[in-house]
Parts: structure tokens; C-alpha cells; sequence
């Protein structure tokens, strides 16, 4: 399996390619990672240093990737943060001719523009570039539940109401949506849901929720569940391997101490996860 992950890179830390990368080469995907920055450490620092990568090379990049003839073996494209209109119009234009080259091909994005407590972070032309032009393109999307109801212009609460903005999602373009950081009203005090829906069906998974917030941990999630669900075309099963990978990597990464995602201690969480947490179908 092949994955053409378009992301940013950090030298320090993990997220973006730098936090997708590990996990996937770790259960036995090839990986080719496109760099959009090239920082020294993640924005939440406050402070970095490092180049933004000019769309312009990031397409020459791509361009020599498929003038080796690659792009016929390609199985995804996965993208994150998009920091410019510009790069979104290259991963766009990257999906189209990997699709010309392997009509197999999957386009996984992970629509990144805030959370419910930070609210949108990303530039004001951002969420309009992933409504109008880079979610329909997409097959699976892994929004967070405001990222969602950011994308759809709805207000996803409930386990209903959050399955109501999953149809008006998919009905934009993407057959496949995960849905991290679910915190439904109903749900029991002190646990976090994610929820996966495919034509086949809805599926939610609860694990307790860690008092942490772990820059990266969506950028693994993301390409965790493109990966098992390429593999296995379950939803489910996806959903189940990658809730049990990430819970696990971010409660190590909590009992450290540290700031920043133990990814490399928590390799064997990604190679044999332990299943502890049962799914749910909900529909």
C-alpha cells in the first residue's frame, strides 16, 4: 500500500507528516511525504522558525514524484492543515491526476480549521476553499464535531443531530466520515466519542477522555484510519483499530510528562492495537 501524505513537517515534534508518517511506515504502508512547511517546531509554541514551502514547489515536488511514474501506485492521498488557498488548489489538482493515473485511488482530508474551544484558526478564505472545492473532492473526510458542523453550517450536538451533519457532509461529495472529539450531551461524564459512517452504516466508539491536548494526535488519527480502512473497506474495523492506537498513545504520552506526542515509545500500540474499546453501530 501507498500513501502520498501533503503535509507540513517539524523538525521538533510531531505533527502534521512528521506525526502520520511514523504510524504508517510502523503497520507497513509506504509512505511519500510532500512537504508544505518546514518548521522548527509546531505553532503552538508561539514561536518558530523555518520557510513556508510556495505552492509552486510543492507542485514541482509532486510533478517529479509522477514524472517517475508513481502515481499509478498510489492507493490515497492524505492531507491536513492547508495554510493557503494555493497549496489547497495543489492537492486538488495532485488528486485528480493520481485518480487519472489509479481510478482506485482514495483522496482522505482532514479538514483542519479549529475546535470547540479555540473556535477557527485558520484564515478566512480556508473553510470556504474546503466547502467549495477540496471536501467534494474528497472520498473520506476526518473532521472533528465542530470542524463538522463548521463545514456543513449546522450545529451537531446530540448523536441525531451529529448523524444529520454527517448526511449533509457526505451528500458534498465524501462517502466516508470520521468524526473526532464527540462530546454529545447524553454521552456518560468523563468519556469522548468518535464516530465512523459509511454506506454501510454508523458506528461510535467511547473512550475515557484524557485531560490533555496533544498537538499532532489528529494528524495520527487521521492517517491511521485511511490506512485500516484501505485495508479492510469496514468503517467499523477502522474506526476500532485507531481509537485503540491513539488512546493509547496519547495516555502514554500523558503518564510522561512531556509536551509533545510520544510517537516513537508508542509503536507497538500502531503494529497490535488492543482492541479494548467496543463499537457501537448506531444505524
Amino acid at each position: 500500500m501507498k500513501i502520498l501524505s501533503i503535509q507540513s513537517a517539524v523538525a521538533h515534534g510531531h505533527v502534521g507528516n512528521s506525526a502520520a508518517v511514523f504510524p504508517l511506515q510502523r503497520i507497513g504502508v509506504e509512505v511519500l511525504p510532500v512537504y508544505t512547511v518546514n518548521f522548527s517546531n509546531h505553532t503552538g509554541y508561539g514561536a518558530w522558525r523555518g520557510p513556508l514551502i510556495p505552492p509552486s514547489d510543492v507542485a514541482e515536488v509532486l510533478t517529479g514524484v509522477e514524472e517517475r511514474g508513481v502515481f499509478g501506485q498510489i492507493d490515497a492521498v492524505l492531507s491536513g492543515y492547508q495554510g493557503s488557498e494555493g497549496i489547497g488548489d495543489v492537492i486538488v489538482d495532485a488528486v485528480r491526476r493520481v485518480k487519472a493515473a489509479n481510478p482506485a485511488a482514495l483522496y482522505a482530508c482532514d479538514p483542519v480549521m479549529g475546535n470547540a474551544r479555540s473556535g477557527c484558526f485558520v484564515a478566512p478564505a480556508i473553510p470556504a476553499l474546503l466547502r467549495e472545492r477540496v471536501v467534494p473532492v474528497a472520498d473520506i473526510i476526518t473532521p472533528n464535531q465542530f470542524e463538522l458542523g463548521f463545514l456543513t453550517d449546522t450545529e451537531p450536538l446530540s448523536l441525531e443531530s451529529t448523524l444529520e451533519s454527517v448526511d449533509a457532509a457526505r451528500a458534498m461529495g465524501p462517502r466516508t466520515v470520521l468524526v473526532t472529539s464527540v462530546e454529545r450531551p447524553e454521552r456518560e461524564e468523563g468519556t469522548l466519542e468518535m464516530l465512523a459512517v459509511d454506506d454501510a452504516g454508523a458506528w461510535i466508539v467511547q473512550t475515557p477522555q484524557l485531560p490533555m491536548k496533544a498537538n499532532g494526535s489528529g494528524d495520527v488519527t487521521a492517517a491511521l484510519f485511511t490506512a485500516h480502512y484501505l485495508r479492510t473497506r469496514s468503517a467499523a474495523e477502522a474506526l476500532a483499530r485507531t481509537v485503540s492506537s491513539v488512546f493509547d498513545l496519547l495516555a502514554l504520552t500523558l503518564e510522561s510528562g512531556q509536551r509533545e506526542l510520544q510517537l516513537i515509545e508508542a509503536q507497538e500500540f500502531y503494529a497490535h492495537p488492543r482492541m479494548q474499546f467496543p463499537v457501537a453501530q448506531v444505524r
